[in-house]
C-alpha cells in the first residue's frame, strides 16, 4: 500500500440515479478536480483506485462520476470516503509555504535550547497556524507559525529551526 497519499476531498453524499457522488473539497485548489483522471478513494476498511468519468461544480462542492459506479446503491458505498492523490501530484506552492503533511513529523530545534521535539499536529486558528510539538523534555509545545518564531524549514533535512519567544516554554524547565 502507498502511504504517500494526500486527501483533497471527501464524499459527503450521493446525487441522482446514475451513481454520481457529492464531494466536499479539502484543498485550497478545488479547480484541480476538473483535471483529475484517476483518484484513490480511502473509505472505512477499503482503498480503491477509480477512474474519473466526469466532474462539475455543485453548490459549495463538486459532483463526481466514477467509472463503474452507475447506481445510487454503488455510490452510497463510497460515502465518507476520502479522495486522495499521491504527494507528487499536489499543486506546487510558493517558496516558504508548505502543506501540512510536509511539516508533520519534522524535528524542531530552538537556537538556544536545541532539540525540542517533533511536529505532531498543525492547528488552524485563523490568524496563523500553530505547530504542536511533542517534546520529550518540555511536553506539548505550541509554536505559532509566524516569521518571528519559525526561522527556517528544511524539508530535505527534516527539520524546523525556531527562535522561541519568552513565555512559550516554562523557563524553569529549561534549567
Amino acid at each position: 500500500m502507498d502511504d504517500n497519499l494526500v486527501s483533497i476531498g471527501k464524499v459527503v453524499g450521493t446525487y441522482g440515479v446514475h451513481g454520481w457522488v457529492k464531494v466536499f473539497p479539502l484543498t485550497d485548489y478545488p479547480e484541480r478536480f476538473k483535471l483529475l483522471k484517476r483518484v484513490t478513494l480511502q473509505g472505512p476498511g477499503a482503498r480503491k483506485l477509480l477512474e474519473v468519468e466526469a466532474c462539475q461544480p455543485y453548490r459549495q462542492g463538486y459532483l463526481f462520476k466514477f467509472k463503474g459506479i452507475d447506481s445510487p446503491e454503488a455510490a452510497k458505498v463510497l460515502s465518507q470516503a476520502l479522495l486522495q492523490i499521491h504527494e507528487d501530484e499536489v499543486y506546487p506552492l510558493p517558496a516558504g509555504v508548505y502543506y501540512h503533511f510536509q511539516l508533520q513529523g519534522l524535528e524542531v530545534y530552538d537556537e538556544r535550547l536545541g532539540y525540542l521535539g517533533k511536529v505532531s499536529e498543525i492547528l488552524q486558528t485563523g490568524a496563523n497556524d500553530v505547530y504542536v510539538v511533542d517534546s520529550p523534555r518540555f511536553g506539548e509545545v505550541l509554536l505559532p507559525a509566524i516569521k518571528e518564531i519559525i526561522l527556517r524549514v528544511d524539508l530535505e533535512k527534516g527539520r524546523i529551526e525556531v527562535n522561541l519567544l519568552p513565555g512559550l516554554i516554562d523557563e524553569e524547565r529549561t534549567r
